[in-house]
């Protein structure tokens, strides 16, 4: 890792801290506008993260003309910006008195009643719609949710974002100063949340993902066959230009599931990365089609033909 300059780590940090208190003058849904602009000019400027969009959306949708593509992978960059207001805004409009005005339930009371019977849970998204609002719910209806996440560089910005992603009583599991591990999450019987979607580099289990092979984390389907715990997969997905949010589960794998499969891991992880792309395929403007998911190949594939 490149040594960060303590100095500009809190430039930074104050640069943010003033944009955020500035951005709170407008309302929300002002700020969004504001923010697909960004993600607009941010396409058209940023040519190494366009052109991964179009490829991965272009291998994902092959029969989608690329006019279409484009549109996707643009909505996908002013969606992604949006999700940074989301984060600013998140604890000042959300509590239990209003979450129900902006957040919507569809089809979760399956997920809820196995969240309420207190035998643990893990529960997995993507990098898709707004991540960070569906634990936030979670704990402001009284769950006592642990959510794993990958410390940011900056120590000062991680530790503001920790402050407002803990806000309502959800837990952040990361690299830093970590005293609470998943193993004993799931020993308490509490619910884990993970983002599903990473690249795992060549020690991951690969399994399709939207028609080729994606390296994918094994440490989520061994947890879940140690504990005996159901795995949901759900999603919070943006209803129009406002926030206002859709929740709901695609899928729930019960341990019952995996007993009789010869190979518990592979059906596990291959199962819910089918549900993933489900809820993507419904919306793909709102993926982040610019994260590396297929990074890492098999060893033994065959290099893409040059189309030269």
């Amino acid at each position: 890792m490149k040594k960060q300059s303590p100095a500009l780590d809190l430039t930074t940090y104050l640069a943010a801290r003033w944009a955020a208190m500035m951005l709170g003058i407008f309302p929300v849904n002002a700020n969004l506008r504001t923010a697909r602009t960004f993600g607009s000019l941010l396409w058209t400027l940023d040519g190494k993260h366009r052109a991964r969009a179009i490829e991965n959306l272009g291998r994902s949708f092959p029969d989608l003309p690329h006019d279409r593509i484009e549109r996707i992978g643009r909505q996908s960059i002013e969606h992604f910006c949006e999700l940074a207001m989301d984060v600013l805004f998140t604890t000042r409009i959300i509590n239990v008195e209003t979450w129900h005005r902006y957040v919507h339930l569809n089809n979760m009371q399956t997920a809820l009643n196995v969240a309420l019977r207190g035998r643990g849970a893990i529960v997995l998204t993507g990098h898709y719609g707004n991540w960070e609002i569906l634990g936030f719910t979670l704990a402001t209806l009284g769950f006592r949710t642990y959510s794993i996440a990958r410390p940011i560089d900056n120590p000062h910005i991680d530790s503001w974002l920790l402050g407002v992603r803990e806000k309502r009583g959800q837990i952040i599991l990361s690299k830093r100063g970590v005293t609470t591990t998943a193993q004993e999450v799931l020993q308490n019987k509490g619910i884990l949340g993970f983002i599903a979607d990473q690249n795992a580099g060549p020690k991951g289990l690969f399994v399709p993902f939207f028609g080729r092979l994606a390296s994918t984390y094994k440490s989520i389907g061994l947890l879940a066959i140690q504990y005996r715990v159901p795995v949901m997969i759900g999603y919070a997905r943006r209803r129009g230009d406002r926030f206002e949010f859709d929740l709901g589960v695609t899928d729930i794998i019960q341990p019952e599931d995996w007993d009789a499969q010869p190979d518990e891991l592979r059906y596990i992880t291959e199962r819910y990365t089918r549900a993933i792309e489900t809820f993507v395929r419904e919306d793909p403007s709102q993926y982040l089609w610019i994260h590396r998911r297929w990074k890492t190949r098999p060893k033994r594939e065959t290099p893409p033909a040059s189309s030269a």
